[in-house]
C-alpha cells in the first residue's frame, strides 16, 4: 500500500523523508517536488524499479535518464567533466538545469544513453529534494512527473496520490510545484549547447 508523507517545503521533517529513502532502498518508486517541477525517482541501482518507471511513464529505448545528486561531490563518480564545464556547474547548482554528461563506468548500462554514453546530472535546489538526496547517501533515478498524453507535469502532492496512489509506493507531499521544467544543457561537446529550455535563465551560463 502507497503512502503520502506531508513534508514542511522549507523545514522538512527527516523522519518522514527517512521513510520515503527506506521505500528507495527497497527497489520503491518515490514521487518528490524538485525546484522546478515533481519528480519520479528509484534506486540508481534497482533495474526492477526502473522498469516500473519506463513503463508507467512509457518512455522510449533512447530516454535520456538523469541522476539527481545532493551536490557535485559525487559528480566525478558518475560523470567525465573538464575544468571548464566544473565551473559552470559549481556556478549554477543548486539549481533547475540538468546537465549531459559523459557516463562514467559507475553509472548502470541500462541508465546510459545507448547511443551518446551519456548521463543526465540534476542538483535540485529545492529543501526536501536536498534533505531526500543527504538521507538516501547517494544519487536518485529520476524523471518528470509528466503522465502519457499529458501537456503539463502532475503539479499537487494530494492529486499525484489519488491519481498515481496504486502505482507508486510513496508520494512526497510538498504543496503545489510548478510546471516549468529544467533547462538541459549539453556539456559533451566544445561550448555548452541548450538542448531544451526550461525555468533555468540563459544569462545565467
Amino acid at each position: 500500500m502507497s503512502q503520502l508523507l506531508t513534508i514542511h517545503p522549507d523545514n522538512p521533517q527527516r523522519r518522514l523523508l527517512q521513510i520515503a529513502v527506506d521505500v528507495l532502498h527497497g527497489g520503491g518508486l518515490v514521487v518528490y517536488p524538485t525546484d522546478t517541477t515533481y519528480a519520479l525517482g528509484c534506486h540508481i541501482g534497482d533495474k526492477k524499479a526502473l522498469e516500473r518507471i519506463i513503463a508507467l511513464r512509457r518512455l522510449h529505448k533512447h530516454h535520456q535518464f538523469t541522476l539527481a545528486c545532493r551536490d557535485l561531490s559525487e559528480l566525478g563518480t558518475y560523470a567525465r567533466v573538464d575544468n571548464i564545464s566544473y565551473r559552470l556547474l559549481k556556478r549554477v547548482t543548486p539549481g533547475p538545469f540538468t546537465f549531459i554528461l559523459r557516463a562514467t563506468k559507475e553509472v548502470p548500462k541500462r541508465l546510459v544513453h545507448q547511443k551518446t554514453r551519456t548521463i543526465g546530472i540534476r542538483v535540485p535546489g529545492n529543501p526536501i529534494t536536498q534533505l531526500l538526496l543527504e538521507l538516501m547517501g547517494e544519487p536518485i533515478m529520476t524523471t518528470t512527473l509528466r503522465m502519457p498524453g499529458d501537456e503539463e507535469p502532475l503539479q499537487d502532492g494530494e492529486e499525484i496520490y489519488a491519481q498515481l496512489g496504486k502505482q507508486v509506493d510513496v508520494v512526497v507531499d510538498g504543496g503545489v510545484c510548478g510546471v516549468d521544467v529544467s533547462t538541459v544543457v549539453d556539456l559533451t561537446g566544445e561550448h555548452p549547447e541548450i538542448v531544451r529550455q526550461g525555468i533555468g535563465e540563459l544569462e545565467m551560463l
